[in-house]
């Protein structure tokens, strides 16, 4: 097979489609871009989430004056209950699961409170035996919580056993809702891409039917008809994910790491390590996707 001839054939067929060829790169470039922006999506909620679950505590609360909540009565938790509490967090039952743990008094609950809503007017209306004094504690294993909760729950004093994920997992559960969103809206455009290609394809060897008729009648192997064909639609393909590619870069760089990460210090962002995993794969896909339907759709018009 002559390299310059099947050559000269694809640049001949990308100069007579070129509106559809343009058409074929813009969508390949919005469906990967929507493919690369879902997958940094994932990688960057797996990240948080190992990073902010790792964080999140098992708070013990104990019962205050006025709290009938619970194990409470009304009453304030004994210096022998609250010893009982810390007794079974060392205890050989919960001792394996606890990484550390710490007491929080009402003084120090209340200290906390007015640092975090110092703007809030509700401060003024707070006082220390509102709070509840508390056992903060963090776990080896946080998706191990329920140990606590079975454990700690039902001991005098204790008003609830609060595990914080459950704090987070709405949030999560919204982006992941984001992250489906943008993989179906990816998968629909990726449709109109493979259809887009195959069109065009068919197109062009609808152009060059007398051509191709020629190549028949003095011999010329199917394969050597077929390849100019795909090549063509690989070339558009390759510059839609070549331009997808691009435009992750340029999200990650300018709006992750130029905007996110200064405006979010405290949380974990992906960066361009990411980035480079996620880009390469978003080529393939393109080029191989492109491939297969030009290869289909060739194949097709051949046989008719």
């Amino acid at each position: 097979m002559r390299l310059g001839l099947v050559l000269s054939e694809v640049g001949s067929g990308l100069r007579r489609n070129v509106s559809m060829v343009v058409a074929v790169v813009l969508v390949t470039f919005i469906s990967l871009t929507f493919v690369g922006t879902a997958a940094l999506l994932q990688l960057q909620i797996n990240q948080m989430k190992g990073y902010w679950y790792d964080k999140a505590q098992v708070a013990v609360y104990l019962c205050t004056e006025t709290d009938t909540t619970g194990n409470c009565t009304g009453a304030k938790a004994t210096q022998d209950q609250i010893d009982g509490v810390e007794a079974q967090l060392s205890s050989q039952v919960l001792a394996p699961f606890v990484d550390r743990s710490y007491f929080e008094t009402q003084d120090e609950a209340y200290d906390r409170f007015t640092t975090q809503f110092a703007d809030s007017p509700a401060t003024e209306f707070v006082q220390p035996s509102y709070l509840n004094e508390t056992f903060w504690v963090n776990l080896k294993d946080p998706t191990q919580s329920d140990v606590l909760t079975e454990s700690l729950s039902s001991l005098a004093g204790v008003q609830s056993v609060v595990d914080q994920r459950g704090y987070l997992d709405p949030i999560f559960s919204v982006l992941n809702a984001a992250s489906y969103t943008a993989i179906g809206i990816a998968v629909l455009m990726l449709i109109a891409a493979v259809l887009l290609i195959a069109t065009t394809i068919r197109l062009s060897a609808f152009s060059r039917r007398r051509e191709l008729g020629i190549m028949r009648l003095v011999g010329a192997s199917n394969r050597f008809i077929q390849t100019p064909f795909i090549l063509e639609g690989v070339i558009a393909a390759l510059v839609g994910s070549v331009l997808a590619g691009g435009a992750l870069i340029v999200i990650v760089n300018f709006f992750v790491k130029g905007y996110l990460v200064t405006t979010f210090a405290s949380t974990p962002f992906i960066g361009l390590r990411e980035t480079a995993i996620v880009v390469p794969v978003v080529v393939v896909i393109g080029i191989a996707l492109a491939a297969l339907s030009a290869n289909v759709a060739i194949k097709r018009y051949l046989k008719v």
